[in-house]
């Protein structure tokens, strides 16, 4: 039999994942050296190279490649049973790991976390913050318990949740305070900053001013809403951010806001789970504590929104 541990394939899928000792090794809090020397006790183990290494990086090797995928099912079942027993307790605790997709973690986690905290004193949050095709990908691969992203994702293994709808409100240069709302047709003729790609924001504003994703475009591609926000403020062009995002990013630019002509762009916030999931019920309790959350967000920033809305 052979002597290998669960610790050591979850370093092992983390260097199979990262490609990279360095990113590995922080994936896994530890060392560097602690990892290569894990590495190579289970190589030793099993009696065969994992990792091809050269000086500039690593690969699997024909049998690493086949051994991943075998680990990768033992640690997801792992941690199917570590969810089994947390959804037998009658008071949700432990490790609760949450993607967010990062045009919603800034101005809809603190609310969240403090509702959760108060909820469930005995729960554990793990945060990650990314672009929704990375966080489908861990929760599928049972990296993420549950994930808040756009409706709809259209998975066949995943459950989803509708929680709330918001529309996009345009930001514009504050000199351009009452002047006409341009229409989406006046939009595609603008220079309208986005986020770069992979975030499902900029697909949502491509879509609502039909630009096809393969147009040339000379305009700027941002990494956050704070970035676009504060280059609209520079006099650079126009941008769309979600409601919830507008009192954060916009108290500190020289921007107004104004609401689009109807049909007014919008989304739809949801949280997502695997359908196998043992923790099924208690993260439908969980989605209606962030529906709440949102909507005592909202609700406190609707006036702000209003008046700045108004005023451009």
């Amino acid at each position: 039999m052979l002597n290998m541990t669960l610790k050591q394939l979850r370093y092992f899928e983390a260097l199979a994942r990262q490609g990279h000792f360095g990113r590995a090794a922080e994936d896994c809090a530890i060392t560097q050296p602690a990892l290569s020397m894990q590495i190579k006790e289970l190589e030793e183990v099993l009696g065969t190279p994992l990792f091809e290494r050269s000086p500039r990086q690593i690969r699997l090797t024909g049998f690493g490649e086949v051994f991943a995928q075998r680990a990768r099912e033992i640690l997801r079942a792992v941690e199917e049973l570590e969810d089994l027993a947390r959804a037998a307790r009658t008071q949700l605790a432990g490790r609760l790991r949450i993607g967010v997709i990062p045009t919603i973690a800034p101005y809809l986690l603190p609310t969240i976390i403090g509702q959760l905290t108060s909820l469930y004193p005995d729960l554990d949050l793990h945060l990650r913050e990314t672009v929704t095709p990375k966080l489908l990908q861990e929760l599928m691969d049972g990296r993420l318990d549950t994930a808040i992203i756009a409706l709809p994702v259209s998975e066949p293994t995943l459950t989803e949740v509708p929680l709330f709808s918001e529309n996009f409100l345009l930001v514009r240069h504050h000199s351009d305070v009452g002047k006409p709302v341009p229409n989406r047709e006046m939009l595609r003729e603008m220079r309208l900053l986005l986020l770069e790609e992979g975030h499902c924001f900029r697909d949502q504003a491509l879509s609502f001013c039909d630009i096809a994703t393969a147009r040339p475009r000379e305009w700027l591609d941002g990494s956050s809403l704070a970035t676009l926000v504060q280059m609209v403020g520079a006099g650079i062009g126009v941008t769309l951010i979600p409601e919830m995002a507008v009192p954060v990013e916009t108290r500190s630019a020289p921007v107004s806001v104004a609401r689009l002509r109807d049909p007014q762009p919008a989304r739809t916030i949801g949280m997502v789970w695997r359908k196998t999931s043992p923790l099924a019920r208690q993260l439908t309790d969980i989605s209606e504590v962030v529906r709440q959350s949102a909507e005592t967000l909202r609700a406190s920033q609707s006036p702000a929104i209003l008046r700045q809305a108004a005023l451009g």
